[in-house]
């Protein structure tokens, strides 16, 4: 059974800097590749950052030089350091397998919001 569980996210002003954090269970940690992912309101969700199990990492480049993915493979949790954070970001973020399809399991996600 696949659990997925976000947390670390809150309401900061912009420039202010949040660490998002995933625990997961069940298989989904055993592949390859993880993510992090976000949804505004009225946005389809969007792919933010990518970590392979050695750690090689790709981001959006609308995040890139500012956010930072990192994970841990012996607690199967995974991070996301959020750094200069801007009104844009605001957002619901998710982890979830790379390539992750809106038919599989999401868990709730952590709301991040952003204030001018």
């Amino acid at each position: 059974q696949v659990q997925l569980v976000e947390s670390g996210g809150g309401l900061v002003q912009a420039g202010g800097s949040l660490r998002l954090s995933c625990a997961a269970s069940g298989s989904i940690f055993s592949v390859n590749v993880m993510a992090w992912y976000r949804q505004a309101p009225g946005n389809e969700r969007e792919w933010v950052a990518a970590i392979s199990a050695g750690g090689s990492t790709n981001y959006a480049g609308s995040v890139k030089d500012r956010f930072t993915i990192s994970r841990d493979n012996v607690q199967n949790t995974m991070y996301l350091q959020m750094n200069s954070l801007k009104p844009e970001d605001t957002a619901v973020y998710y982890c979830n397998k790379h390539r992750a399809r809106t038919y599989d399991y999401w868990g709730q996600g952590t709301q991040v919001t952003v204030s001018s």
